[in-house]
Formats: C-alpha cells, sequence, structure tokens
C-alpha cells in the first residue's frame, strides 16, 4: 500500500443558510486514487500534514447515505468526500455502544432511520459543525424532512443543548408534543421515560 498522507485542511462549506469550517483529511489509496474526508484517516495511519482550501456547495448536491449509526448520526458520500452527519435539531435514544446496553427505542429509531434513507440520495442544509467534527444539517428525502419525522414518529426529543440561530424549533417543539400526547415510540414510557441528555449524564464515555 502507497503511503497514506493526510492533509489537515480547512474545508468552506458555501451554503445559502450558513458557512462553517472543519477539518478534512486526503490520503492516497493502493491504486493511486486520492480520497477526503471530514471524519478521519483510515486505519489511524500517520502522514504529513498540510494545508490546503477546498470548497463544495452541499445544499445543491445529492449525497448518498452509506451508513447510519443510530437514530441521529449518518454518515454520506458525494462530491469525492465522506461526511458524518449529525442530524440537527433532535437527539435520538442512545445506543450505548458495545460495552453498556442503550436506552429503550435506541435500536427502534436506528433501524427506522436506515428504513427511510439506507442506500438513498439525499439533500442537506447545513448549519455548521458540532462535536467530534460531525456536520449539522436537516436531511431530506422525497420531499420529507427526515429530522422532523424521527421527531413525529416518537423516536427522538427535540435536542436540548443550545440550537444554531438559523434553525426554526417551532415545527419540532409542534411535533414532540403532538407525539407526546399520543406517546407514540419511546413517549409510551410515560414516566420511566429518560431523556438521551439525561442519560448521557448518567453514563458518561
Amino acid at each position: 500500500m502507497r503511503p497514506a498522507i493526510q492533509m489537515c485542511v480547512t474545508i468552506l462549506l458555501v451554503l445559502s443558510v450558513s458557512q462553517a469550517r472543519c477539518d478534512v483529511y486526503s490520503w492516497i489509496d493502493e491504486n493511486g486514487i486520492r480520497h477526503f474526508s471530514n471524519v478521519s484517516l483510515p486505519y489511524g495511519e500517520k502522514a504529513t500534514q498540510m494545508r490546503e482550501s477546498v470548497s463544495s456547495t452541499i445544499d445543491k448536491s445529492n449525497f448518498k447515505v452509506t451508513k447510519v449509526f443510530d437514530g441521529d448520526t449518518v454518515q454520506v458520500q458525494g462530491q469525492d468526500l465522506d461526511f458524518r452527519i449529525r442530524m440537527v435539531g433532535i437527539d435520538a435514544p442512545e445506543t450505548g455502544g458495545s460495552r453498556k446496553k442503550g436506552q429503550p427505542y435506541s435500536q427502534k429509531a436506528k433501524k427506522v432511520l436506515r428504513q427511510l434513507i439506507q442506500g438513498k440520495k439525499v439533500r442537506l442544509k447545513q448549519y455548521g459543525t458540532g462535536g467530534y467534527n460531525r456536520i449539522l444539517a436537516e436531511i431530506f428525502s422525497q420531499g420529507r424532512n427526515i429530522n422532523l419525522t424521527m421527531i413525529r414518529q416518537g423516536l427522538a426529543e427535540v435536542y436540548q443543548g443550545r440550537l444554531p440561530k438559523n434553525l426554526d424549533p417551532a415545527p419540532y417543539k409542534k411535533a414532540q408534543t403532538e407525539a407526546r400526547r399520543r406517546r407514540i415510540g419511546m413517549w409510551s414510557q410515560g414516566n420511566a421515560y429518560k431523556s438521551p441528555k439525561t442519560w448521557r449524564k448518567e453514563n458518561p464515555r
């Protein structure tokens, strides 16, 4: 395999809704093909650090969902880049990982999100970047706001932390109120329900 070359660069995401800066990595595989990613280098290989500027108009392009990690985090491919997306405005039950048992409805949320968008072309409306260098975005498929769909199905709650200033939380809060009233999905737990935010505090990584 040819040596992997890391370029820790600044990516300028030129959007109608916002502009954000995040790290992008580049490496050359064994076939001489250069790859770009905002997630990480493959196999954790060490590489030379460089600087470069890359532009991409995300909200005007189609991306393919290649992996669903849980009920609010996915990976997409497009424009020669792999992007990890944290679905903005929502917080799905935590899956817990390999060492901890997840929350009720966490696997259901992951399964439903897979059914909605796995392997499909989607459009993104980007709101900057969040923790772990993930791009915050609303995901649209077949005319539907998938973030909002997860709230409506009772498989995610409105994110309790700071929301981007240009994101309108009203539709999300309205959908949550209705799902909770109807005791859909995770809201069927009643008083036993625990928000993902609370669960994370009780179960630190």
